[in-house]
């Protein structure tokens, strides 16, 4: 094994030096790296001072390892024009031509370039991050915990890693720097928006928390790595000139996939239908085990956080579920429809978000969600505000049919993800992208909707009004 990797890493360390001697990427990343933590350091003091003064220690304490992430993401972000430029930068200089003709496999080739791109990111990071924490220990600002330490430096390496490959994916399918530069936003958009949020769990969630963030953008950093090996061709690369925007054959791919052979609606609907539900059948699985995993979690939330319940909060309840029949009027089409557009809404946003990360960012939003049932379901029945009877009255009979289109839903997310990370030579990286978007719209029009319809006039026809009959 080590003797297989070692042409990559002679790849890695060549690219490495020759960034190292060029002064005009040394000197703006670094130059760069060292003045932002100075910067940090000013605003932690200041900041400081301020939530200080009116008590806030807990904000103080929190804003220290948040603006540590910071300094450790921002050389990524600078250095990652470095990662652009790995395939596609040589293929506009014409020095990538005798590199592709060496007798080193490709995958050999692409791991040596995507070394070479990770180690400049992350030496930065940790340099900024050092002097950061010197600055620290100069102005006498607490550190943080080395749990809290220890998290951001394995946060800072995974997101480098995310980064940097899908720089990589993106340099190896472009056909100018230009049009790399540009595709760029796609990483770094969603990369800021994860790091948004990893500032909410920061200071609001617990330590721990964090752990799981590292751990799922670890698995998504494996599978930008896999992308990038599975779809990498040295013929391609050269081939490869521009790529015209054509529409029609876009259509006509996207067609070919949803409707496969079948030439009518109900040929389609008994033959083809039925084997893209066959295909989801470990998806399925897979997502039923994360609901599984999605709701222990959440019932078990109300054992560790405990939340005070008003003295009449059970009348309250009482007196809003009475209350449902006359805002859910009986065969009224508003609530069916207003239930269906959530719920429908709910699995597009999913889509869209496992678009960008691969199904990670689609499957943690539907397990949230069911952390949330679970989390509510114990902590009324915990706190004796329901009984059994009737937290069955509100999931039966709409779940019955809700909860099997969620599952069949996450399952295409999931395939899909799937689908982009398994090596296919006779297809491009965007061909694969419009036949696995095909099935998820398979599996959306001739499954998921139809429940999810049956599902929303249960819910509001049956379900809303029959559920304040238990409570007499």
């Amino acid at each position: 094994m080590l003797e297989a990797l070692r042409p990559s890493l002679v790849i890695a360390r060549r690219e490495v030096t020759d960034q190292i001697r060029d002064w005009r990427i040394i000197f703006p990343v670094v130059g760069l790296t060292i003045f932002f933590p100075f910067l940090m350091n000013f605003t932690a003091q200041q900041m400081l001072d301020f939530v200080n003064r009116y008590g806030a220690e807990l904000i103080g304490e929190r804003l220290v390892p948040f603006l540590m992430m910071i300094v450790g993401f921002f050389p990524i972000s600078v250095s990652l024009v470095i990662a652009l430029e790995t395939f596609v930068g040589e293929k506009e200089r014409g020095s990538i031509e005798p590199l592709l003709n060496t007798p080193l496999k490709d995958w050999q080739l692409y791991l040596g370039k995507l070394l070479s791109a990770t180690v400049p990111p992350l030496f930065t990071s940790f340099l900024g991050m050092a002097v950061y924490i010197a600055g620290l220990l100069v102005t006498r600002v607490p550190l943080p915990s080395g749990n809290i330490t220890a998290q951001i430096i394995t946060l800072t390496v995974v997101q480098a890693v995310v980064m940097v490959s899908g720089a990589v994916v993106v340099s190896s399918q472009a056909t100018s720097v230009r049009a790399a530069n540009l595709l760029a936003s796609f990483i770094i958009i969603p990369m800021a928006l994860v790091i948004q949020g990893e500032a909410v769990v920061l200071f609001w969630g617990d330590e721990n928390t964090l752990w799981w963030v590292v751990a799922g953008m670890a698995f998504l950093a494996l599978l930008l790595v896999r992308v990038g090996l599975a779809h990498f061709q040295r013929e391609e690369l050269l081939g490869r000139e521009i790529d015209v925007l054509n529409v029609r054959w876009i259509g006509k791919t996207f067609w070919r996939g949803f409707t496969g052979d079948a030439r009518r609606f109900f040929e389609w609907y008994l033959k083809v239908l039925p084997a893209a539900l066959y295909q989801l059948r470990l998806p399925v699985l897979i997502v039923f085990l994360l609901f599984i995993a999605g709701i222990a979690i959440g019932a078990s939330l109300p054992g560790i956080y405990h939340l005070a319940v008003p003295a009449n909060a059970s009348l309250e309840m009482k007196k809003a579920i009475t209350e449902l029949p006359a805002l859910f009027p009986m065969f009224s089409a508003q609530p069916l429809l207003r239930i269906f557009w959530q719920n429908t809404l709910v699995l597009l946003i999913a889509m869209l978000l496992g678009g960008i990360s691969f199904s990670v960012f689609g499957l943690i939003l539907v397990m949230i969600t069911m952390v949330i049932a679970g989390f509510g379901s114990a902590f009324l029945l915990n706190t004796g505000l329901v009984t059994p009877t009737i937290l069955a009255g509100f999931y039966l009979p709409h779940s019955l049919f809700e909860i099997p289109a969620i599952l069949l839903a996450s399952a295409a997310v999931l395939r899909s993800g799937a689908m982009l990370a398994v090596p296919d030579r006779e297809k491009t990286i965007g061909e694969v992208w419009l036949l696995s978007l095909a099935d998820w719209a398979k599996i959306m029009i001739g499954a998921v909707l139809p429940l999810l319809l049956v599902g929303a006039a249960l819910e509001a026809w049956v379900t809303l009004p029959s559920v304040p009959a238990l409570f007499r």
